[in-house]
This record gives structure tokens, sequence and C-alpha cells, in this order.
């Protein structure tokens, strides 16, 4: 099988996956390959909180032109997948290829599909791009074709819980992989200063609460497969949901605009989190922190989606708030203003590129201390891995030139 996932959340991704059982994993470009039966594919489509897709292989082979995709195509026996009754989509992707248009790549798909049920059963299944039985992919990569079922329909960030939204909301499996590169396991206090609707206290709300990412979510494409066992199915449900357990630390989520902190709280309360989310107004340098230490991630703005007039400034203010309130928490701000950044005035522990759409971001890692870092064990601890983390950071360098 074939998780997706966003650029730099691969590995994290791998990580969930071989918690479920998955064997044989390995990471790609913006996904994971692994093997598992009927069950996993079911547990990673609906406890997974880093995986937008999961996709089944069925079929692959060279498809130099178009004449020797449709043949291909065709020698699958979609009898064991479709009937004349079900409906069907295609979504194809194509690169570095000779097939360049991907519109025209799920055309001719398409026709296989439809003439070899034409040929067989005298009819052919429709096509229903909004809300198909099958939804099918199709990726062509360097001439060589993939062909898969898509177990999950709509992408997987569309969690359910969400009845509102900001300005430039955040990706809800964005979060929840920034979440799990930052290490948080819902074993300190959690603080978004800035967290707009609300999507990154509520992923790690989530996590710390261990509720299933799909908790909220109904629809899977798998469950209108002609094989779907709906008694596995209750069974994998009910044995995640056995296992949501409280959460005895405090996350706050924070932002300067009520109208905003209106949607963030209607988020938390269709999500059922009132209880362990908690929300304030306020500017991140009036925000008072939890006692006891803890993690803060936020997503300012970079100037793109949200217009700032001096951003400069925003990333100066972030960073004196940070090193005067929030002493004792490592803090993990995320960005694609690689300038502004450096104004934060702290030298990051981490530095890891995701993406946010279009746009490549870094993830900084700041770590926060009280008095002299020379004089700090914890300190010196922290510059080590920071030194470690460059040296491995050199050697998976050199072994890609390699």
């Amino acid at each position: 099988m074939i998780a997706k996932t966003f650029t730099g959340m691969e590995e994290v991704l791998a990580m969930e996956l071989t918690d479920l059982g998955a064997t044989e994993v390995r990471t790609v470009k913006r996904g994971v390959q692994f093997y598992g039966d009927k069950k996993l594919l079911y547990k990673a489509n609906y406890t997974c909180r880093s995986a937008l897709r999961i996709l089944k292989p069925i079929a692959s082979f060279k498809a130099m032109n178009e004449t020797q995709l449709y043949d291909e195509v065709r020698k699958i026996d979609w009898s064991e997948y479709l009937d004349t009754e079900r409906t069907f989509s295609i979504d194809g992707i194509t690169s570095y290829s000779n097939i360049t248009h991907s519109k025209y790549l799920a055309l001719k798909t398409k026709d296989a599909i439809a003439d070899q049920f034409r040929e067989k059963f005298g009819k052919r299944p429709s096509v229903n791009k909004d809300y198909p039985d099958v939804a099918i992919n199709v990726r062509i990569f360097k001439n060589e074709a993939t062909v898969s079922l898509d177990s999950s329909g709509e992408s997987l960030h569309k969690r359910g819980y969400r009845v509102a939204t900001g300005p430039a909301p955040m990706n809800e499996v964005l979060a929840a992989g920034l979440i799990l590169l930052s290490g948080w396991k819902g074993d300190t206090n959690f603080i978004d200063p800035m967290c707009g609707s609300g999507t990154i206290p509520i992923e790690a709300a989530l996590l710390a609460r261990n509720i299933p990412s799909g908790y909220f979510r109904d629809d899977y494409s798998f469950k209108r497969w002609k094989d779907f066992d709906s008694d596995l199915w209750n069974e994998i449900k009910t044995e995640a949901e056995n296992e949501i357990k409280e959460f005895d630390k405090k996350i706050i989520g924070s932002d300067w605009s009520g109208r905003i902190l209106t949607v963030a709280k209607d988020n938390v309360s269709s999500a059922g989190l009132k209880s362990t989310i908690t929300l304030k107004t306020s500017f991140i340098d009036d925000l008072q922190p939890i006692e006891g230490g803890g993690i803060l991630i936020m997503n300012p703005p970079y100037g793109e989606r949200i217009k700032i007039d001096d951003i400069i400034e925003l990333y100066k203010g972030i960073g004196d708030a940070l090193k005067q309130n929030f002493i004792g928490y490592s803090a993990w701000v995320i960005s694609s203003h690689q300038e502004a950044l450096k104004f934060v005035g702290l030298r990051p522990s981490r530095n890891i590129t995701v993406f946010n759409g279009q746009l490549e971001c870094k993830f900084a890692k700041f770590e926060l201390y009280s008095g002299s870092k020379k004089n700090s064990g914890e300190n010196k601890q922290t510059e080590e891995k920071f030194r470690q983390n460059e040296k491995n950071d050199f050697v998976k360098r050199k072994r890609k030139r390699i």
C-alpha cells in the first residue's frame, strides 16, 4: 500500500504505520510504501494522523504511449472491483513521461474500463466524479504506470470536526504532522499563541487523548468496495475508541482576534474538546504561560495569504515574548518567511523543511532557557543534540551525493 502525505512528514508517517504493524515500510517522496492486510488498511485510514490518503496498488506496467496504457489497463479484471451498478472516478497524475496530460491519462483509463465492461456484460458502470463507489488512482512516472484503488475517498485531512474556518486555515494533517515532528506525546502542557480557527490545539488534544483522527468522519471509499468487511471495521473502531483517555495537563490556544476565537470555539465544541482546550483572546506578549513548562507550537502569518504591514517587527515581537514569558518551554515556529524567522533572535536547535501547500517552510525549534546557556547542564545536552542533528544532516547529504 501507499500512504500519501506532505513533504517533510514522511518519517513521522512511517513511524505511525510501523506502530500499527505495517511491514517493509519505506519512505518515498510525499509518501510511505508498506505492506499489510485489510485490517491495517482500515486502521491506517481511521487512526493515522499524518496521512492524506491510503492507496492500494492493483497493477503496475510500462506505459510508453496511450495505446500501451489502454491495453494494460484493459488487462486488469475490473469485475473484481466494479460492477455495472457501481460508479467510479479516475484521478490521473503524470510526470517525466511521454503521456503529458493528466486529464487525457484519466480519459484513456476510463475508456479501457468502460470498453471491458461493454465487451463482457453489454453495459458499463457510470462515472461519478464527486462521490464514486470506487475511486481509481493512475500515476505515471518516467513511463512507469501504477494503478491503485483509493481507499480513503476524500482527503483524510477532512476529519469531520471543522464547522468553520478563519483566514488561511492550516490543513489538519499538516497540524498533526507538526505536532508529531515536535515529539510531543501529550505528557506536558501545550500552547498555541496564534491559534486562528483552532486546528493545532484540536489536533494536539486528539493526540493527547488518543482520539482517532477519523473519529468524527463517517465516509471512506473502502466502505463501498465489493469486499468491505463491516464486522472487521466495527471491531477496529471499537478497539480504537476503547483506548481514548483523559488528559491531565493543559492545552491553551489564544489569538488576538475575538472574531477568530469564536470560530475556534465552534470547532473545539464540534470536536467535543471544550473540557480539554482553553481558548483565550490575547496577544502573545500578554499571554500568561502555564507553570511547569511544556511545548509551544505556532503558525504566525508569513505575509502571503495574510498581509502584515511590518512582518519583521511581528517576528521580533514573537522572539521577545518567547524570551520573556516562556522560559522552560520548547517553542516551535513554522514559517515560509525565512528572513523574518531570523528576527526571532534565537538560534534554532532544529530546522526542518516542510511544505504548507505550495509554500516551502521552516519548522524551527527554539529552546527557552533561564540564565546563561553555558551554566546549564540541560542546555549543554541540547547543544549536543543540535550538533548531533547537524552531523546526521551532513551524513544524509553525503549519502545522497553518493
